[in-house]
C-alpha cells in the first residue's frame, strides 16, 4: 500500500512538473519565418511574408497556450495587450481572428494558405508545418 502511495504522489508532481510544448504553425507551403517575423505578424505590424499574405489566428482570450504565446512570443501580458490593441483600432487595425479551438485553427490553416496559428506540440500532424517551437 506505501508503494502505490508512493508512486501516485511521484506521478502526480511530475504532472505538474512537466513542461507544456507549444508551436506556431501554418501549411506545408508556407515559408521559413523568424521569430521576429512571427511577433510582428500578430501584431499586425507586418502583413506579408515574401508575396503571401499572413492570416494570424489566437486562441480565446482565456486559453492557456494563448497566455504562454502572449507571454512568451509577444512579450505581453494580457492588460498590455489590451492597450495596445485599443491604440491600434483608432489606426484602423484589427486583432488577429480569434478561434475556438485548435482543431479550429488547423482547419483554417489547411484550408488558407498564409493562415498561421498555435497549438499543442502534441496536435501537430503532417498537414501542419511547424514554424516556431516554445515550452513553459
Amino acid at each position: 500500500m506505501q508503494f502505490f502511495l508512493q508512486i501516485l504522489i511521484l506521478s502526480v508532481f511530475s504532472m505538474h512538473t512537466a513542461a507544456s510544448e507549444y508551436v506556431v504553425v501554418a501549411n506545408q507551403n508556407m515559408h521559413k519565418v523568424s521569430l521576429g517575423q512571427i511577433r510582428a505578424l500578430f501584431l499586425k505590424k507586418s502583413s506579408y511574408v515574401g508575396d503571401t499574405k499572413i492570416v494570424p489566428l489566437n486562441l480565446g482570450s482565456r486559453n492557456k497556450i494563448r497566455e504562454s504565446f502572449e507571454k512568451k512570443i509577444l512579450h505581453f501580458h494580457l492588460s498590455r495587450l489590451k492597450s495596445y490593441w485599443m491604440k491600434q483600432h483608432y489606426l484602423g487595425h484589427r486583432p488577429p481572428i480569434s478561434m475556438k479551438s485548435q482543431e479550429s485553427i488547423k482547419a483554417f490553416i489547411q484550408k488558407v494558405d498564409g493562415a498561421i496559428g498555435y497549438i499543442e506540440l502534441k496536435n501537430v500532424d503532417k498537414n501542419t508545418k511547424i514554424l516556431y517551437r516554445w515550452s513553459d
